[in-house]
């Protein structure tokens, strides 16, 4: 109980609940990607998931615990560092702050919002009814989760949507990444260099990886 009495333990706490999200980024991304090997590849991966609903239900309610607890004390930790500053500096020390830093609350924002819409795009499938894997079958009777994404992604709006989210996913990541290791002690002069290069790789390879789903199928080259 002591984490949520303090600054110190909400970082903490802000840390081990952001580290468990990246997990799931990497996760995710690596699911997703079977659609490179075309509908045999993320209809059989869809359909495994489908076939094992007590750990994926397990496994959903435990990010959503994650979340639920790192967007409450970002969000308190964001009005009491408000709250201690009152008053706008006159001259703003801002040389040694990234965007990502100044803007995490956000990208929080932008990435929370774009979690409802992805949940009701692809899991719910309430967005976009008349493409829905559970009423389009493949040819093997699995639900045509591959017809459903190229299909989304042929829209150039919602692969815009997709593609502002995944920036504001990098810049979150960017600082994010770092700023966990920095919390639980790695914060020193050798070690810090290498962590900002480290989080800006890792964020940067997470996105073009996310990215290249919607930019193939937008641009033609994978075609359902």
């Amino acid at each position: 109980m002591q984490l949520w009495s303090n600054a110190v333990g909400k970082k903490i706490l802000m840390a081990i609940t952001g580290f468990g999200m990246l997990g799931f980024v990497i996760v995710h991304l690596l699911g997703n990607s079977s659609i490179f090997i075309g509908p045999d590849g993320i209809n059989a991966y869809a359909m495994h998931l489908h076939s094992l609903p007590p750990l994926v239900w397990s496994f959903r309610s435990v990010m959503l615990a994650l979340f639920s607890i790192h967007v409450f004390l970002g969000i308190q930790l964001t009005l009491q560092n408000s709250a201690a500053k009152p008053e706008p500096y006159a001259i703003k020390k801002s040389l040694c702050t990234t965007f990502a830093a100044k803007n995490m609350i956000w990208t929080g924002v932008l990435i929370g919002a774009f979690l409802v819409y992805h949940l009701l795009h692809f899991t719910a499938q309430i967005t976009n009814p008349e493409i829905s894997s559970d009423r389009n079958l493949d040819a093997m009777g699995r639900p045509d989760v591959f017809k459903m994404v190229v299909l989304s992604f042929q829209q150039v709006l919602i692969s815009l949507i997709y593609c502002v989210a995944l920036i504001a996913l990098a810049l979150h990541l960017t600082h994010g990444i770092q700023s966990c290791f920095q919390t639980v002690g790695l914060n020193n002069e050798k070690a810090l260099p290498l962590i900002v290069k480290a989080a800006m790789v890792a964020a940067v390879i997470l996105f073009l990886g996310y990215l290249s789903i919607p930019t193939v199928i937008l641009t033609g080259i994978l075609k359902g």
